[in-house]
């Protein structure tokens, strides 16, 4: 694991399931045998190298008569098992009274669907493995909790035109992620604009953003670039974030414009 706190998890439920299984009077062959995994992967998990899926932990569970307390471990191992930087940013939006997002490349996270994410994360270079794929797509799909916080944070996106006809993961892939956006745009606390190509003055041009406001009533900005990710705290860079989104705002298309526009990529997909 890529930080110091995933990785303490990841040992301290290994340490539990090994216990168990020690006062079971199993090896990890056999209990492996029992759960229907390897016993390399037995070792692996006990050992905090490998992340557990909620099945094997139900499954050990239930083999070595834990009485629920291996299961109750699978919320820390889920979080645990997305990147630091994830988890903390899902953190900051879960307390967002109102989120605001431009996207320049691709569909925002927070609006795709798992087949789309899936193809941007296989196209990565270096090239992820299938587990740390799986691993990155269940991270930005836990994020997307945020539409169902209560009370609702007020949710506004802002697409690049071009992020809504660059086929990734193929046509129908394409096609499931445009018809997702529309369905998105229904929620009453979700607006969505489009970003025309033609613009002549556009303040997004410095790359996607994020802006957040919290609860406590402070905002912060959020920004990815290669091979960085940001939070942004102070207030005079935050002022710019604010600046910078409400432009993009001003300039893009209305929301029911944005809606007939994505319809109509739709029909021509």
């Amino acid at each position: 694991m890529e930080d110091e706190e995933a990785a303490a998890v990841l040992k301290a439920v290994g340490r539990q399931i090994k216990a168990w299984r020690e006062a079971a009077g199993l090896r990890q062959a056999e209990l492996g045998a029992a759960i229907g995994y390897s016993e390399e992967m037995v070792s692996s998990v006990e050992r905090g190298r490998r992340v557990p899926k909620p099945d094997l932990l139900d499954l050990a569970d239930e083999v070595l008569g834990a009485a629920g307390k291996i299961s109750a471990m699978k919320g820390d191992v889920e979080e645990a098992r997305y990147p630091r930087s994830v988890r903390d940013l899902a953190k900051l939006e879960a307390e967002c009274v109102e989120l605001g997002a431009y996207a320049s490349h691709h569909v925002h996270g927070l609006l795709q669907t798992p087949e789309y994410a899936q193809a941007l994360y296989a196209m990565r270079r270096p090239s992820y493995t299938e587990d740390e794929i799986e691993r990155h797509v269940g991270a930005r799909m836990a994020r997307k909790a945020i539409f169902e916080h209560t009370p609702r944070p007020q949710i506004t996106f802002v697409q690049e035109e071009v992020t809504l006809i660059r086929p990734i993961g193929g046509r129908m892939v394409l096609r499931q992620q445009l018809e997702h956006l529309l369905n998105v745009a229904q929620l009453r606390h979700v607006a969505i604009q489009v970003m025309p190509t033609d613009r002549e003055d556009h303040a997004g041009m410095a790359g996607s953003l994020q802006l957040l406001k919290l609860r406590d009533g402070k905002a912060l900005g959020h920004t990815e670039s290669q091979l960085s990710n940001r939070l942004i705290s102070d207030a005079r860079e935050v002022q710019i974030v604010e600046m910078r989104y409400g432009m993009i705002r001003a300039q893009a298309l209305a929301p029911k414009e944005s809606l007939a526009f994505i319809e109509q990529v739709l029909g021509e997909t």
